[in-house]
């Protein structure tokens, strides 16, 4: 069955344009068109590409490390796509080798059962810096060997995303990870400009919320920070929650690199969708304080953010366009992880992955492969 909606701004690949669109199925088929077997009315409303968030540690109550199910993927997407988030990777923070397996092996039979907005996994950890461990166990890391290597590059379905320090690998085992497919992303790093000058070149070609647990930019020592936006290709994950990284320096970000290589990410945690804001991770108790996640020492431990509120404190706090932010949320990752042929784009022919936004910049409804 068809449907147009109408009476809305559609971002496409010009901007935001007052036009219709038509979906038939799980696709997009027309822009500028009216004719379907019904029709949806936007009431003024913005019409975006669905949100796609590389870094989900939880949603509706549940953590990933907690319970790598099926079940618990299926719990954490939903909890999600009532912010606008069509597509997402379920993220891993630092476990046994055991742990990640069965997480791997969590995403492969969620996305063979069709749980919606499913796109691969993210793995941040264990091969992490103790110096710049957040609220990552360091009794979970070590050095990513031949076995870790054949595990980490064994998942069946979606995007393989892993987050390394690239000081507790080699370039060679880098590029090796980059050359089998997976998505390689800097993160938990305190490398100097220089080591990750090099692992950029070897196969990292992402950083895994900027500025936070990171080596950072100084006047005569760069840093992973200066290293992120310098490189004009790279990606750069961002947790735009006014907490993680102040205002100012969202807006320092931004004037400093391309706007399309910056992805908004939530690095949500089971609070998002929940009314009871506190929750453990691995034996640690978890509390919500004026919106961010944070452990008993006041250590940050994700965030309580989602997608549509990330997108309007881009556009409320760092001055961006509705156009930017929603690119950062939607077609910079899907270029990221190397889908940007059906995802992240409103085009004919491309996926129907949509959000509705108000004027307020709340979200009101999301569809996935068309399906409201």
């Amino acid at each position: 069955m068809s449907t147009a909606f109408v009476n809305g701004q559609v971002l496409t690949e010009q901007g935001l344009v007052t036009t219709s669109l038509v979906i038939d199925g799980e696709r997009i088929v027309a822009l500028g068109q009216t004719a379907a077997d019904r029709t949806i009315d936007l009431e003024g409303g913005y019409l975006l590409p669905g949100f796609i968030d590389t870094q989900v540690n939880g949603g509706g109550g549940v953590l990933f490390n907690d319970s790598p199910t099926l079940e618990a993927i299926a719990t954490i997407g939903a909890a999600h796509r009532a912010y606008g988030t069509t597509g997402f990777l379920p993220t891993l923070i630092s476990d046994d080798l055991s742990t990640v397996a069965k997480a791997i092996a969590a995403v492969d039979a969620a996305i063979e059962a069709g749980v919606p907005g499913v796109l691969g996994i993210h793995i941040e950890g264990p091969f992490l810096s103790e110096q710049r461990k957040g609220v990552h166990d360091a009794s979970k890391f070590r050095t990513l060997d031949e076995a870790a290597l054949e595990l980490l590059t064994s998942a069946k379905h979606g995007r393989t995303l892993v987050t390394l320090a690239p000081e507790t690998t080699t370039p060679e085992m880098i590029a090796r990870l980059a050359k089998a497919g997976v998505t390689v992303a800097a993160g938990h790093t305190n490398a100097t400009y220089e080591r990750l000058i090099e692992a950029l070149g070897a196969g990292v070609s992402g950083f895994t919320h900027l500025f936070n647990a990171m080596s950072p930019l100084a006047s005569r020592a760069p840093g992973v920070v200066g290293a992120a936006l310098e490189h004009q290709d790279s990606w750069c994950g961002i947790i735009a929650d006014g907490r993680h990284i102040h205002p100012a320096v969202l807006r320092i970000a931004f004037a400093a690199k391309r706007h399309d290589r910056f992805m908004l990410v939530t690095d949500a945690m089971p609070s998002v969708g929940m009314v009871d804001k506190s929750f453990t991770i691995q034996g640690r108790p978890i509390r919500v304080v004026d919106g961010v996640c944070v452990d008993e020492n006041g250590t940050l431990a994700g965030s309580d953010l989602d997608m549509a509120k990330a997108v309007a404190n881009a556009v409320r706090m760092a001055g961006l366009s509705l156009e930017d932010a929603a690119r950062m949320a939607s077609t910079a990752p899907a270029a990221f992880l190397g889908l940007k042929r059906d995802y992240g784009v409103i085009t004919p022919g491309a996926r129907a992955d949509l959000v509705l936004l108000d004027q307020d910049l709340n979200a009101r409804s999301t569809w996935i492969g068309g399906a409201e």
